[in-house]
This record gives C-alpha cells, sequence and structure tokens, in this order.
C-alpha cells in the first residue's frame, strides 16, 4: 500500500474515499468470482437434456414429413426423366419415318417410270436383244368353239367338325 500512496509525477494525486476503493475491490473480486464460477460449470459433465415424448413425436413427425417430401420430388424427378427420354424417342422413330416415306415415294415415283411403255420397250430391245414380231412369226391356230368348262356334277359337302357336346346330342337323337 505504500506505493500506492507514492506519487510519481508532479501533479498531486487525488484521494479516493475508501468507500469508493472498496466497490472497485467488490468489483474485482466479483469478476474473479464469476470467472471461478464459470470455470467450475465448464468443468461439470454436460447433464442430458430431456426431451419430453411430444417434442420426440413432433420431431419425428417433421422428420418424415421432409423424408416424404424428398421421395416425392425424387420420384417426380425421374418420372420427368423418363418422359423426356420416351419423347426423344418417338422423336427419333418420327424422323425415321418421314425418312422411309421419302424413301417410298421415290421408289413409287420410279417404279411408275419404269412402267412407261416405251421404256420397257427400250429395255427389252437393249437388254435382252428383242425385236418386234413380223408377219412371218406369226401362227394361227384353229380351236373348235366348244365350251371347255365343266359344270360339277357332284354335290360338295362340307362337314363343320362338331364339338363333344354336338356329337353327344346326335348319338341320342339318331339312335
Amino acid at each position: 500500500m505504500a506505493r500506492d500512496m507514492y506519487q510519481y509525477s508532479t501533479s498531486p494525486r487525488k484521494l479516493e474515499p475508501e468507500r469508493q476503493r472498496q466497490t472497485q475491490r467488490q468489483r474485482q473480486r466479483q469478476t474473479q468470482r464469476k470467472r471461478r464460477e464459470l470455470k467450475v460449470v465448464e468443468d461439470l459433465p454436460r447433464q442430458e437434456v430431456k426431451v419430453s415424448t411430444a417434442q420426440k413425436r413432433r420431431q419425428t413427425k417433421l422428420t418424415l414429413i421432409v423424408i416424404g417430401i424428398f421421395i416425392l420430388l425424387l420420384t417426380v424427378s425421374y418420372r420427368n426423366s423418363q418422359i423426356n427420354e420416351k419423347f426423344s424417342q418417338v422423336q427419333k422413330l418420327k424422323r425415321e419415318l418421314s425418312s422411309i416415306q421419302k424413301e417410298n415415294e421415290q421408289a413409287k415415283v420410279n417404279i411408275e417410270n419404269s412402267l412407261n411403255l416405251n421404256t420397257i420397250e427400250k429395255l427389252a430391245k437393249e437388254k435382252l436383244g428383242m425385236q418386234k414380231l413380223t408377219n412371218r412369226q406369226t401362227i394361227y391356230i384353229s380351236l373348235p368353239k366348244k365350251d371347255y368348262v365343266e359344270a360339277a356334277t357332284e354335290e360338295v359337302i362340307i362337314e363343320k367338325e362338331k364339338n363333344w357336346f354336338e356329337k353327344l346330342v346326335d348319338k341320342i337323337f339318331n339312335n
């Protein structure tokens, strides 16, 4: 305390009343106590917090709702991906169909062009070496005017195959 009283500067030191000194000391002691108390609290093992059954139910219900929503969104996303995949397949098949239809139309045009009699005659002369008939090559045959179609003399009977019940009924009533 003697040091507290010694003054190093030229201006005189104000003397604090005894009361203020005590309050400062008390404040210092209180902060030290709080620090000690805090240390004691930190050193204690953590106490288990008891959760009521209602809170557990609410937490479980909330967790299930979140999981349900996640599964629902996952399902919707999966279905959308499948729909997109099928749509792309349909578009691909439509493109293939249109290309095949174009090929068919071209083939029809080619067939119609090849069915032209002038074209057929030209191809027959060039590729096969054929020629038109002359009068020397024509042979006439005389046929009697008798009709070569014979009329059917026999009556054709077509029997329908009967099932077991019809056969049984026929045996009963015909005997």
